[in-house]
């Protein structure tokens, strides 16, 4: 087939920076629909970056998974180069991207491994690659994900169940099979964080985390995850913006030579792209200023510089620093040539047979579903049907009202409580004070887990006090919780052998389905009605 890549020799320097950069952008194809003006510029700007700049890539975020291929490929008219389009979607593209497959968070296939690897292990495989085919399949051509990261810290806000678990010798096996299922498609894929962000009490994207564990320890746990990644061939690593005292005590990891250059390159022998985590981030932004972070990040050896504060002046750093002998003409060179060598696997190999009529396909929803039913916690009482005639509340309980994409009036986990007579009241950690007077039957579903920008990994010391009161009063007579096991194992503190509990890993409506369906011990025809009239299909 023709190559459709140019000569990058032919490029100028500063050509040749700008495909190190790779720039946030919103998935939505109209400016009146941008969510973060912040990091994500008016269609104008980005059109002239684009064109002008020859800028290596876009990572976007927002917008339906239909509306994303117009978007992709509108991108990629306005370069003149071939473009990485990378996203965030370590659940796949639906968590991300409305309409496609939204699988569980990665610690639901650790918590099946444990008690069968097998099964854990071939649910990785078959979420690897109905990721990278859905991915393709709307134009995103580089996956940032697996997370590689092993959370053996429950307090960790930020990584927590985005990790496949607490123990590496269940995190690699899994990584592993991601990383295999996923090349059934060329699309790249990513290890991250290296070299590992598992075992923080702070988030990187806020400030900068601190490591204070030896060499051994690092060596034989942190790293046997990347280890396996980069065995299985993946194509690129995510950096971490942590202090790592034991490698160097100066530099966070992503400005680190010693790490970068000396770890990941020459001790483990990874040969492929080593891509910086947000270079916006509070880990590393709040280090030095937005040209130093960006040519310390190539001195230390990253070849792409994801989502510097502005990609001209980025460009103008770097090259600045070349012409002062700072940096040389070949490390830059060395960096384009494995650009171009993951560009060669996405562009110029056979395409595969795709469309976006083959997203969220019923094989891939039943694996989804499989997962959740497998890696789902129950203490295995359910709600009598004879506590259906009380009066009665479904308390939903959410991290933040603006954003909880997993809910509306639709959603099973408010439409199967309304069926059985519970009326809906939704508050989020914030208004929690204002239920605590209403001494109705509560059936109590609380939907929090660790995410990027939260600053703490479950509730808050107000929130557990809350939780604690309502406990007390004995009207809560059923408990679902969405996401976070760490969120369960403080309940079990509190709760009494007698209150009817389940725990689910996902929170999308498949999810809200199984847990229901559990705790009301609902027959599949049961289940079937109540879908049926309301309108739902969610069975």
């Amino acid at each position: 087939m023709a190559n459709l890549l140019p000569d990058w020799t032919q490029f100028t320097l500063k050509e040749q920076i700008g495909q190190m950069i790779v720039v946030r952008a919103s998935g939505y194809l109209f400016d009146h629909q941008i969510r973060y003006p912040v990091w994500e510029v008016s269609n104008p700007i980005l059109h002239h970056w684009l064109d002008t700049l020859n800028l290596g890539g876009v990572i976007l975020l927002g917008g339906s998974a239909g509306e994303l291929l117009l978007r992709t490929q509108q991108l990629q008219e306005w370069s003149q180069t071939p473009l990485f389009i990378a996203a965030d979607i370590e659940e796949g593209v639906g968590q991300r991207f409305s309409g496609a497959t939204w699988f569980p968070p990665p610690m639901a296939l650790g918590e099946i491994a444990k008690n069968d690897l097998d099964l854990g292990i071939s649910y990785a495989y078959e979420m690897g690659k109905v990721t990278a085919q859905e991915a393709l399949s709307i134009g995103i051509n580089w996956i940032l994900t697996p997370v590689v990261d092993v959370n053996n810290n429950p307090d960790n806000p930020v990584i927590n169940i985005r990790s496949f678990g607490d123990s590496p010798n269940i995190v690699s096996p899994l990584v592993t099979a991601f990383i295999e299922g996923a090349k059934s498609y060329p699309a790249l894929t990513t290890a991250k964080h290296f070299p590992g962000h598992g075992d923080t009490v702070s988030d990187s994207h806020l400030n900068l985390p601190i490591i204070n564990h030896d060499n051994e320890r690092l060596e034989s746990l942190e790293l046997m995850p990347f280890k396996a990644a980069i065995e299985a061939n993946v194509d690129s690593v995510m950096t971490a913006h942590l202090l790592i005292n034991a490698w160097d005590n100066e530099n966070p990891a992503t400005l680190s030579k010693a790490i970068l250059t000396g770890k990941l390159r020459e001790k483990l022998g990874f040969e492929g792209l080593i891509v910086t985590d947000a270079l916006v981030m509070g880990g590393v932004a709040n280090f030095a200023d937005a040209e130093e972070v960006a040519v310390k990040a190539v001195e230390a050896g990253a070849d792409v510089l994801l989502m510097p504060d502005n990609p001209e002046k980025a460009i103008n750093a770097v090259y600045d620093a070349v012409e002062s002998g700072r940096l040389t003409r070949e490390r830059i060179e060395a960096s384009v040539n494995r650009i171009w060598q993951a560009k060669q696997k996405i562009f110029n190999q056979e395409k595969p047979d795709l469309s976006i009529y083959q997203l969220s396909q019923p094989t891939a929803r039943q694996t989804v579903k499989n997962i959740l039913k497998y890696s789902l916690k129950t203490n295995n009482k359910t709600i009598e049907k004879a506590a259906y005639n009380t009066p009665k509340r479904n308390l939903i309980v959410v991290d933040d009202l603006l954003n909880a994409d997993f809910l509306d009036r639709q959603m099973p986990g408010v439409i199967i409580p309304k069926y059985l007579g519970y009326d809906l009241q939704l508050v989020d950690q914030n208004t929690l004070d204002n239920v605590l007077e209403d001494n109705r039957s509560t059936l109590l579903q609380i939907f929090l887990r660790g995410n990027p920008f939260r600053g703490s990994a479950g509730f808050n010391e107000n929130s557990k006090k809350f939780y604690h009161n309502l406990l007390k009063k004995s009207t809560v007579h059923g408990l679902i919780i969405y996401g976070s096991p760490y969120i369960l194992d403080w309940f079990k503190t509190q709760i009494n052998d007698e209150l009817s509990w389940v725990f689910a890993y996902g929170q999308m409506a498949e999810s809200q389905a199984i847990a229901c369906q559990i705790l009301f011990n609902l027959s599949a025809s049961e289940l079937g009605n109540i879908s049926q009239s309301l309108g739902d299909v969610f069975i």
